[in-house]
């Protein structure tokens, strides 16, 4: 008889325990060696698919100090929950620095959702509040694509920096932008890196754009509801030329020609609408993207500090622009005030 499979949950533990067909060994329950044996992932994450060979499950009728099957079904519970470790030992035991830590609780996914919730309204309730605010645009022309940036980081009204790179460079060919938590967005990419060159070395080929977007889109969905927050673009040159992908913290990918993110991302779009065409020289594009994340700066006050612009080619991307946005408000004020003396 093959193996079950299945995702353990309170719900799945409860209609088996109360089945008289079968029923769990506490003998027979695998410790934490097995488990990893078993599953990969079983200490990462709760929604995790559990395999549990025939000799793992079995119905006995012993007498002794035999547990209950609710008190068997609860203990493969916990073992799934905290990866074989006893709850008093989850404070004192060190995990694998290839884990990803949960909060030792009984629903890790309902305690993030109640506690870290980062839509904007609905962390009203909450003691730790997420402050985010940025300006991100991308968008693609003949020329081939434009990244603009800003640099501000902030939590509310404290500017707790104004030079954060707010573009992950990925590989030669491939660029990431960040909007919402600097620290989900950072750790991500640069481990969507790793695996483009892993990639890259098993099949002595560059990765596409399409598939470097998916990576981090399948990343980020098996986390949804547990606070990540993470609005990027993933853009690059493959064999199919330039592409541009949106991707955020709900696993969501969409494929366009024009993107902006951010608290500021309102009034880039503003400009964008107004002045993009597809056919702009190469010079027309890298101040487009410049104005836009200008008077994005200028109006939102979370948005700020050095206006970074790469521009995207067949032979990889290159940085073409990085200067204060002052810079350029005082070169913008006085065209604003030569063109109303001509008038």
């Amino acid at each position: 008889m093959p193996a079950l499979t299945f995702p353990l949950s309170r719900d799945l533990l409860s209609s088996s325990s109360s089945s008289s067909s079968s029923c769990f060994s506490s003998s027979q329950l695998p410790d934490s060696t097995a488990t990893s044996r078993i599953s990969p992932n079983f200490q990462t994450h709760p929604s995790t698919i559990v395999c549990l060979e025939d000799d793992d499950i079995s119905c006995h009728g012993g007498q002794g100090d035999e547990k209950t099957a609710d008190e068997q079904m609860e203990e493969l519970y916990n073992r799934h929950e905290y990866g074989g470790i006893s709850r008093s030992k989850i404070s004192s035991s060190t995990s694998s620095a290839s884990t990803f830590a949960l909060p030792p609780v009984a629903d890790p996914a309902t305690f993030c959702r109640a506690n870290f919730g980062v839509g904007y309204g609905t962390d009203g309730h909450q003691d730790v509040k997420f402050a985010k605010g940025t300006t991100t645009l991308s968008f693609k022309f003949n020329g081939g694509i434009i990244v603009a940036v800003d640099s501000r980081s902030t939590m509310g009204s404290y500017v707790s920096s104004g030079t954060v790179k707010k573009v992950i460079e990925i590989n030669p060919y491939l660029l990431g932008t960040m909007a919402g938590g600097a620290a989900d967005c950072s750790y991500w990419e640069r481990q969507l890196g790793m695996d483009c060159r892993l990639y890259e070395l098993r099949n002595r080929e560059r990765i596409s754009v399409a598939a470097a977007s998916k990576l981090l889109a399948n990343t980020v969905s098996r986390y949804r509801g547990y606070g990540l927050s993470m609005g990027t673009m993933v853009t690059g040159w493959d064999k199919t030329g330039p592409q541009l992908y949106y991707v955020d913290d709900d696993g969501t990918r969409l494929h366009g020609h024009l993107f902006s993110v951010g608290s500021g991302s309102t009034y880039a779009y503003g400009i964008l609408d107004t002045f993009y065409r597809k056919d702009l020289s190469v010079d027309e594009a890298i101040d487009l993207g410049k104005r836009a994340i200008y008077h994005a700066t200028h109006r939102d006050a979370y948005s700020g500090g050095v206006i970074n612009v790469y521009h995207v080619q067949p032979t990889g991307w290159v940085k073409v622009f990085s200067d204060d946005m002052n810079v350029l408000h005082e070169q913008y004020q006085e065209e604003k005030a030569s063109a109303m003396q001509e008038m």
